[in-house]
């Protein structure tokens, strides 16, 4: 007697193993459109948080600057105090110290200060520190840079979400490109039905879930539910989650048949009555 195969798994969440696992046997168009919506989460949370933390503190910085100045030959000209605050936000700060004399720490997550030479960018990871381009002369003055800001801020966004939309896309072909043998290795040994090109899917769908993640994060984040400390570690969080689906989700897949249930029982006698299964029905 052969047994039946069970049927293959067909769906759209990809939350559960079982539901990454039916990605499998979806089309490519869905697996892109799923993957598409995932990153869009991301792209907005980033829009949301640049145009919600980050932009106000930018902006307030601009309003401070004097009527006039500009960097110019790589260096800054500044005839007003320093140092001093432009801008003090809970994510972002801007100062100007022209000798860097590091008076001005201020218990923000970035730090931006421009010195006479160089700007600095004090954060977590430490200090960096880049000097202006020579060759270039830039406005450093509210007179050019407000409405010169106030006509680039919303393509600035557009902008960051596209960028955003591109890399998502990009890089979780890859990495499905990087992941899909570990993928069909683990169906293969665990006796599950399995094709390279099933694998390639099930591999860019686990991306998903960390990628649900990633956008809770940042949301979380904005409204200062995690510090900055807390936040890397969801960004970290958000990679493992991929790897645990990329783990879990072969087992899900259907098992392929055994030998004795496609060839039947070996010990039965072909015409023996004996061996027939009975009818319930008598």
């Amino acid at each position: 007697m052969i047994l039946p195969v069970p049927a293959k798994l067909k769906g759209w969440q990809p939350l559960t193993p079982s539901g990454v696992a039916a990605f499998a046997n979806a089309s490519m168009g869905r697996l892109f459109l799923v993957q598409f919506a995932a990153a869009a989460l991301i792209a907005a949370s980033l829009v949301w948080f640049l145009a919600t933390d980050w932009f106000p503190s930018i902006r307030a910085a601009i309003h401070r600057l004097p009527a006039r100045g500009e960097i110019r030959a790589g260096r800054l000209d500044w005839a007003d105090e320093s140092p001093q605050t432009l801008s003090e936000g809970h994510f972002l700060a801007f100062t100007v110290d022209l000798n860097h004399e590091d008076r001005l720490h201020l218990p923000t997550h970035v730090q931006v200060e421009f010195g006479r030479d160089s700007v600095r960018i004090y954060s977590l990871f430490g200090c960096a520190e880049s000097g202006y381009p020579r060759d270039w002369t830039l406005p450093f003055n509210r007179s050019d840079l407000e409405p010169w800001w106030g006509a680039w801020e919303p393509p600035i966004l557009w902008i960051s979400a596209g960028t955003t939309l591109v890399v998502l896309m990009g890089g979780w072909m890859l990495l499905a490109t990087v992941y899909f043998l570990p993928v069909w290795l683990t169906g293969y040994y665990a006796n599950r039905d399995l094709s390279l090109l099933e694998s390639w899917k099930m591999a860019g769908a686990a991306m998903a879930p960390g990628a649900l993640l990633m956008a809770a994060g940042i949301v979380l984040y904005g409204l200062g539910a995690l510090d900055l400390v807390e936040w890397i570690i969801t960004v970290c969080a958000h990679f493992l989650v991929g790897w645990l689906y990329l783990l879990m989700s072969p087992f899900c897949a259907p098992r392929l048949p055994s030998p004795v249930a496609i060839r039947g029982n070996p010990f039965t006698v072909p015409g023996d009555k004996r061996n027939r299964p009975r009818d319930r029905r008598t």
